[in-house]
């Protein structure tokens, strides 16, 4: 008999789960609890986030407040919206964080509307329509990696 095999796609990777009987494989599915997500979930975020400290050296500083902006370099508004949602937790914040982060990094930014632009540009959204979180989309990810950090590291 082939092997039965259920792919789920999380945000962080994709679990399988496999067995020879459907039995099996619900038996499998049994295991995923939302503690058991919610854990693997903070354990890839943690390691996300220990990456993007050591991408950003010199360019921000993550302390327990909150990340702030070092880098001498001239940036945007939507390069310092950008940079300071790469360095939060999941690549997320609330508006009302990216200003005080904003602020105390010096940067004078209208927030809301650039925001508002990013989102059009689609390098962020609202992973709950209802609250005042923004994350940054893989595509912002990959602007800020791709774009943005390569043109400071070689500035700094």
């Amino acid at each position: 008999m082939p092997k039965l095999k259920v792919n789920i796609r999380t945000s962080y990777g994709e679990v399988e789960i496999s067995g020879e009987t459907p039995e099996e494989v619900i038996e499998g599915l049994g295991w995923l609890t939302k503690d058991y997500v919610s854990e693997i979930n903070e354990m890839v975020s943690n390691l996300a986030s220990a990456q993007s400290e050591d991408i950003l050296k010199d360019i921000v500083r993550v302390s327990r407040d909150g990340p702030t902006i070092i880098t001498t370099y001239n940036l945007n508004h939507y390069e310092s919206i950008g940079l300071v949602l790469y360095a939060m937790k999941n690549h997320q914040a609330s508006s009302r964080e990216l200003r005080e982060r904003l602020a105390s990094s010096g940067k004078k930014v209208t927030v809301a509307a650039r925001l508002h632009e990013m989102r059009n540009r689609g390098h962020i959204f609202k992973p709950d329509i209802k609250s005042s979180d923004y994350k940054l989309t893989s595509k912002g990810v990959k602007w800020l990696e791709d774009e943005v950090l390569p043109r400071l590291k070689v500035s700094d």
